[in-house]
């Protein structure tokens, strides 16, 4: 009796280890793509914002080599001509109109802000690979602009944002330098620890390994961590930052987490005196 029940329990517990895995992971790997990559829409009230607040802000249309439309703002500042320019990035669930405010930190450099595909007014689907060639596009657009000075530009990435940012330097070595706040090795390495038991590289379609690419990378860079940032562990930061190829700087914002760091007073300060530094 005793070992019959025993088999039962046996089969019950072998059961529950199969099925985890052949429900698990099909979900991951088909629901990756809503996981890693939260589109956000653009309110009508958000455009009123900007045409009311800062009137000369150039709204942006670019046609990708794809038939993609894709949609911005470029904000240009100061008197300087040519003048400097910022390419952002931004996170997984941003939308990034919000970031027009920003300019006013920025004193003479000019900022461009683009949607990536399926964020805002941005059309197409998000990749990986679709981000990487769009920011390809941005600069090479944008550096022929009489406008802009091609020798002064930065990328400046955040959150998921950041291996964009990198991958564009990799490609583009006339990048004047590289802003990264709360950046990564690779998305394959920051799930595989929230996954430990899951065969992460055969299920991930977008593994943005971009630590493989910092070697090859002479533009400087400047990384902002937040102390206490549960989404990406600073050990995931630092590693990129160890395999930069050209020079680094680093700030640890204290008392701050991955949502919260470009709320301290020290942040925009930090920024600047990089974006003073380069030349």
């Amino acid at each position: 009796m005793i070992k019959k029940m025993l088999q039962s329990v046996l089969r019950i517990i072998i059961g529950v280890f199969v099925a985890i895995p052949s429900l698990l992971y099909p979900f991951l790997y088909f629901s990756q793509e809503r996981l890693l990559f939260i589109q956000q829409d653009m309110a009508d009230t958000q455009l009123s914002w900007i045409q009311n607040t800062y009137p000369h802000t150039e709204e942006i249309q670019i046609m990708t080599p794809d038939h993609v439309r894709l949609q911005g703002w470029y904000i240009k500042n100061g008197s300087e001509q040519p003048a400097p320019l910022i390419i952002y990035f931004g996170g997984n669930s941003e939308e990034i109109s919000s970031h027009i405010r920003d300019s006013n930190y920025l004193n003479n450099w000019s900022l461009l802000l683009v949607n990536y595909r399926g964020y805002g007014l941005s059309e197409g689907e998000p990749s990986e690979q679709n981000f990487f060639n769009d920011a390809v596009l941005l600069y090479d657009t944008f550096s022929k602009r009489t406008d802009i000075n091609a020798n002064r530009i930065v990328a400046f990435g955040r959150s998921l944002g950041t291996g964009v940012a990198v991958y564009l330097a990799s490609k583009r070595p006339k990048l004047s330098g590289v802003i990264l706040v709360s950046p990564y090795d690779s998305i394959q390495n920051l799930a595989q620890k929230v996954y430990p038991y899951v065969p992460v590289s055969l299920l991930l379609k977008h593994p943005f390994d971009v630590i493989s690419l910092a070697p090859s990378i002479k533009s400087p860079l400047f990384a902002l961590i937040a102390q206490h940032d549960s989404v990406i562990p600073s050990s995931n930061s630092l590693a990129l930052i160890k395999a930069w190829g050209g020079v680094t700087h680093q700030q640890l914002i204290p008392n701050t987490n991955h949502h919260n760091i470009s709320m301290s007073d020290m942040y925009w300060t930090y920024i600047m005196d990089f974006l003073n530094s380069v030349k």
